[in-house]
């Protein structure tokens, strides 16, 4: 039985990134079970669920975090389109890409913005997708 911080922090991954939170979830079950709780109890259930904040400034700042340790290109996608499904243009994810070049170096600015390309090309395929 999933525990409350679970539930909740389940909830907000499936607001900002159903098919992330289901694929992330699916793949560590077979050999991580913890490590799945660990993250929708405290990344989520925990931590973005606390007020003061809200999903689209929480993703922000994920978005800014994972663009700048440069070796996250599976996360910062999911975070990218959950940055998008919060709310956040596409150009609000450049201009954040281009605040990391300052801080973290242009090569993690342009890893950042390929990864930004390659969300925004798959959402508009998927837009103009009849099926």
């Amino acid at each position: 039985m999933p525990s409350e911080r679970a539930e909740r922090g389940m909830d907000i991954l499936r607001q900002i990134n159903p098919q992330s939170a289901q694929a992330l979830f699916s793949e560590l079950e077979s050999i991580a079970p913890d490590l799945s709780r660990f993250v929708a109890e405290f990344a989520y259930g925990d931590i973005y669920a606390r007020p003061g904040l809200t999903l689209r400034e929480r993703e922000m700042i994920t978005v800014a975090a994972l663009t700048a340790q440069g070796n996250a290109a599976p996360q910062l996608k999911s975070h990218i389109v959950g940055a998008l499904n919060s709310g956040c243009t596409e150009q609000e994810i450049i201009e954040i890409m281009l605040q990391m070049a300052v801080y973290a170096g242009f090569p993690a600015a342009i890893n950042g913005i390929m990864a930004a390309k390659e969300v925004f090309t798959a959402r508009k395929a998927n837009e103009t997708d009849p099926a």
